[in-house]
């Protein structure tokens, strides 16, 4: 009999702990980070998220500064110590270089961070002004999980270009991991803050065979906007493995790497993506938009 290669393929038991995050009460949310972290690592799970800016709430405004924090601050390292072998991302104001402060998340395990992602993609639209407040990141990065497993961490609005998250997969990313802060009003007008996020959700793990994690806060947000929950986790194929309803809780789900090569054998886009189609391209489009005000005919 013919040995099963694949049954040895490590499964990965994922979750996110979807919370009403105040702003500006670090100790207080902080608590809800080590119970969360606790009941995670009852369930034996290896990788557990949180939304963006968890530990300090969001928005937090021009106050950005009084609670930023370096990457090795005590706090984290306490959150990082709790998850022991458990991977737990956070979202937090970064005190970085040069004095940035950057929308970041920390991959925290055994006591130590072992990997950040900030933000690439300020949200400065609608009722949304990160740019006021945040420097951006400048990288794509991918980060090691257990073998063979790769993640990726787009932040909430990272995940509105698509061109980020066709680098993450050509970068090798197997899962797609996104913390965000999703109110109902954020822009208002005929967008639908819930519907949307079911179709970004859906497209990107359906297209690249990428099973995703959104991580989104509950709660009040301002006095006419809420945060509206459904936090979930997808697999390869597009379809919601489980989703959080409106409050606040712990939701899990396993997670099989033989579904990811499943899905990217029978739709190919990671493999037949042609980089020297699209290096060519934007070339010939720089050179197009080159002189400001003037679009230049294709030739």
């Amino acid at each position: 009999m013919t040995e099963n290669l694949f049954a040895r393929t490590p499964r990965l038991k994922v979750a996110v702990g979807q919370i009403e995050a105040a702003p500006y009460e670090i100790d207080r949310n902080i608590e809800k980070h080590f119970e969360l972290i606790g009941q995670a690592r009852e369930q034996d799970v290896d990788l557990l998220v949180f939304p963006e800016l968890s530990i300090c709430g969001y928005p937090v405004g021009l106050r950005a500064p009084e609670i930023a924090i370096p990457r090795n601050h005590p706090r984290l390292l306490e959150l990082a110590e709790a998850s022991g072998a458990m991977r737990t991302i956070v979202g937090f104001i970064e005190d970085g270089y040069a004095a940035q402060l950057h929308n970041a998340c920390a991959v925290l395990q055994n006591g130590s961070v072992k990997f950040i992602h900030r933000k690439l993609n300020l949200a400065s639209y609608g009722n949304l002004d990160e740019k006021k407040h945040y420097a951006s990141g400048r990288y794509v990065e991918t980060f090691a999980l257990e073998e063979p497993w790769v993640g990726s961490i787009l932040v909430c609005a990272d995940m509105w270009n698509p061109a980020l998250v066709h680098i993450a997969a050509l970068y090798g990313a197997t899962l797609l991991i996104s913390p965000v802060a999703s109110s109902i009003n954020a822009l208002s007008g005929g967008f639908s803050n819930p519907r949307g996020w079911e179709s970004v959700m859906h497209f990107y793990s359906m297209i690249y065979g990428m099973p995703a994690i959104m991580a989104n806060f509950v709660g009040s947000h301002k006095p006419d906007d809420k945060f509206w929950g459904g936090s979930r986790i997808i697999d390869p194929y597009g379809n919601i493995v489980v989703r959080a309803g409106d409050e606040e809780e712990l939701i899990v789900a396993d997670l099989d790497y033989n579904h990811i090569r499943d899905a990217r054998y029978r739709l190919p886009t990671v493999r037949d993506s042609n980089l020297d189609l699209i290096r060519r391209e934007i070339d010939r489009l720089s050179n197009r938009i080159g002189v400001p005000g003037k679009i230049r005919p294709l030739q």
